[in-house]
Parts: structure tokens; sequence; C-alpha cells
């Protein structure tokens, strides 16, 4: 018994994803990492604080011909002589992403309109009696026949 606890402890050390159980309760799955135990936040970084919008902000960004269009379908302008020379890279990308969205519900309302246009002339289609079974058969029902002429036609010539 001795001997199967100092294996079970031995063991333990190489596996890093066994169960911890925290000084404050919580349960932590596969992972042997030590917690920080201060509920302070760190002071040694030296970084300023900035506010979460400034990493996107460009403060000369130029926008193309296509960008301009995009503005404008966006709402954001009502046409090219109201964007400036100059817009930031937030604006844009908002812009861009309405347009995404817009053209998202283009899409889906072309794909109802679509499947509404299928469901309309499938139920045409049985009012003729047409079916993709019956064509088939039709098809394969001609190809047997160009067969057997084609047979006919070889045995002909053998016999002369």
């Amino acid at each position: 018994m001795i001997i199967f606890n100092a294996l079970k402890r031995s063991c333990s050390a190489f596996v890093p994803w066994r169960r911890q159980v925290l000084d404050n309760g919580s349960l932590r799955r596969m992972c042997s990492k030590p917690t920080d135990r201060s509920s302070e936040p760190h002071t040694n970084h030296t970084t300023p604080v900035v506010p979460a919008d400034h990493g996107f902000r460009v403060p000369g960004y130029k926008p193309t011909d296509f960008d301009k269009k995009i503005l404008i379908w966006s709402g954001r302008f009502k046409n090219k002589e109201q964007i400036p020379e100059q817009i930031s890279f937030v604006m844009i990308d908002t812009a861009r992403n309405r347009v995404r969205v817009k053209v998202c519900y283009v899409m889906i309302a072309m794909t109802v309109i679509s499947c509404l246009g299928m469901v309309y002339l499938g139920k045409q289609a049985v009012g003729r009696h047409e079916s993709l079974t019956s064509w088939n058969m039709e098809k394969k029902a001609q190809w047997r026949e160009e067969a057997h002429r084609e047979r006919e036609a070889i045995a002909t010539d053998k016999a002369q």
C-alpha cells in the first residue's frame, strides 16, 4: 500500500491534466498552472491606459471610389460631394458592416423567393402529370429504341 501511494504521488507530478481544487473552492480541470491568489490588479506594468477604440482610429484614411459607394449605400452620406477627403477607419468599417448585412438580407430574400418559385413550378408540373421519374423512363425507352435500331442496322449490313 505504501509503494502504491508513493507511485501515485510520483506519477501525478508527470500528469499535467489532473484536477485541482483551489483554496477558494473552485475546480480547475485540465490545467496544473497555479492561480494568482492576489485579488488586486498588477500595477508593475507601465503601459498607459488607452480608450478601447483608440487602436481602430487611423487619422487619415483616404477612401477609394468603392469605399465612397459603400458609404453612400450604407446611408452615411447622401452623395459623393458630402464625403470628406479623409475619414476614420471606424466610419468605413461600420459602413462596410452595414452594407454586408444589407447584402445578406437581400440574399436571404432571394433564397426565399426562389424556394417559393420552385414550389409553384413543381405544383404546375404535378398538374401536367410530369415528374422526374416519368422523364427518366421516357429517356431510357428512347435509348433502348435507338440501341435496337442500331443493332438491326448492323445485322442487316452483315446479312448482305
